[in-house]
């Protein structure tokens, strides 16, 4: 794509991305941070496992409870709103003494980031048109992938055991309200309400309900214990937030070729494959746990995260192939409200485990839930085969209901309106155009 081409595309986005990327840096920074520092001040691992639990209950009503407020603030107002308050949960963590206290502010922060995602991809989808889908979510993509993957690194900026490292988050998210503040363009049109249609989904497509609820049952897991995991197996803090950016590299270089093969083959063979490599990796995470070979264990994670983190896009894909085109923005939406109900219950089970026989129950979970996917995934291509997907897959986190808008509804205009621009594009690097969805096969 010609360099003029992809300056006009990040004007669009400049300033929402940019408080987006100081936004995503606080947010991976905090999700290491709490875990370790519960892990120093001597909280059971049950119990940061019901803080994780916390979280994901709060990001599950922030995103059914954002859309309203942005309808009536609108999508500065809202975001101002959403940051302070997060920025005041990070210096509220430096005060807490209690589990509850921990529970009730992890929730809290779930709630304001689950609201401040909703006003980001809202805004980013807003911008984008047929024409230039791919370069702006591109854009968007790799901007805040990166913010998230880097963000370990600042954890050797302070003390675990200290306020300097919750003072340095709540000072990126407020921040992160200059680029959004001051912008000068004019704000997108207020959400739609949240509809959820998890009922007729599962009729629909079942591998894509039942895909996004056990990668929210197990990655959001992984992502909120990791850092508890590194140092109950003998790293340093520093070395254990390495895990955490093992997981996000990981994701950022496997995304698209997983993607582009989903475009070619039965998607759900993809999701099967991709969960039963998953569950191998568990093994190849405790063999290298067992080796004491922290360089191998980074690199364990890193596949790990390459292979679980990419499950839930091609789950998005696949339910999007199957429904109307009208039915896409609730398709996605229920997809995400199915991740975060496992998100909320994953933790409990899994710090159980750890706390029954060890660190390795975390993994021992892991590949049981990844095996279950796996298996009935294959049970599901069995019983129906569906015909290769030539196309559609779109690189869609689960961050807020906003992402439904960034998914193309009808993908011949939107081939035809990008075709000449389609080999040279960094939509290449994070996915295609979506083709017009086919309700009569079933998932």
């Amino acid at each position: 794509m010609p360099r003029s081409s992809i300056l006009v595309s990040f004007g669009l986005i400049w300033s929402i991305t940019a408080g987006a990327t100081l936004l995503q840096v606080a947010n991976g920074l905090l999700q290491i941070l709490l875990p370790l520092r519960m892990e120093q001040e001597g909280i059971a691992i049950s119990g940061i496992g019901f803080v994780a639990a916390a979280y994901g209950l709060g990001f599950a009503t922030g995103c059914v409870l954002a859309p309203i407020l942005v309808r009536h603030v609108g999508h500065i107002r809202a975001f101002a709103s959403l940051a302070a308050i997060a920025a005041v949960v990070a210096l509220g963590f430096t005060q807490v003494t209690s589990l509850i206290g921990w529970i009730g502010l992890r929730a809290l922060s779930g709630i304001a980031l689950a609201g401040l995602f909703t006003v980001i991809d809202g805004w980013v989808s807003a911008r984008a048109t047929m024409g230039n889908r791919g370069r702006i979510v591109s854009l968007y993509m790799i901007c805040t992938k990166i913010a998230l993957m880097l963000s370990p690194l600042a954890i050797g900026l302070g003390s675990i055991g200290g306020d300097g490292l919750f003072l340095l988050i709540a000072a990126l998210m407020c921040l992160s309200l200059i680029p959004v503040s001051a912008t000068i363009s004019e704000e997108p049109r207020a959400p739609t309400s949240v509809r959820l249609i998890v009922p007729l989904l599962f009729r629909i497509a079942p591998s894509a309900v039942v895909g996004a609820f056990a990668v929210g049952l197990m990655n959001s897991t992984v992502i909120a214990i990791a850092p508890v995991y590194g140092v109950r197996v003998g790293l340093t803090a520093s070395e254990a937030a390495l895990l955490f950016l093992a997981l996000q590299g990981g994701s950022l270089l496997l995304q698209w070729p997983l993607g582009w093969l989903s475009d070619f083959v039965d998607r759900r063979k993809v999701i099967a494959g991709v969960s039963a490599a998953t569950a191998l990796v568990c093994g190849g995470i405790l063999w290298a746990t067992a080796q004491q070979d922290t360089t191998l264990l980074v690199l364990a994670f890193g596949l790990w995260g390459g292979m679980a983190l990419c499950v839930y896009a091609v789950c998005v894909a696949h339910a999007c192939d199957l429904v109307e085109p009208e039915q896409i923005v609730p398709t996605i939406s229920s997809l995400l409200v199915c991740w975060a109900i496992g998100g909320m219950i994953g933790p409990i089970p899994a710090t159980m485990l750890m706390g029954w026989i060890g660190p390795e129950g975390l993994f021992y979970y892991c590949a049981a839930i990844a095996t279950a996917l796996a298996i009935f995934v294959t049970i599901r291509i069995l019983r129906q085969e569906r015909d290769p997907n030539m196309g559609g897959f779109v690189n869609l986190l689960a961050t807020s209901t906003a992402t439904a808008e960034m998914a193309p509804r009808d993908g011949q205009d939107a081939s035809r309106a990008d075709e000449t621009d389609i080999e040279s594009s960094p939509e290449r690097l994070l996915g295609h155009v979506a083709p017009t969805p086919n309700p009569n096969r079933d998932g």
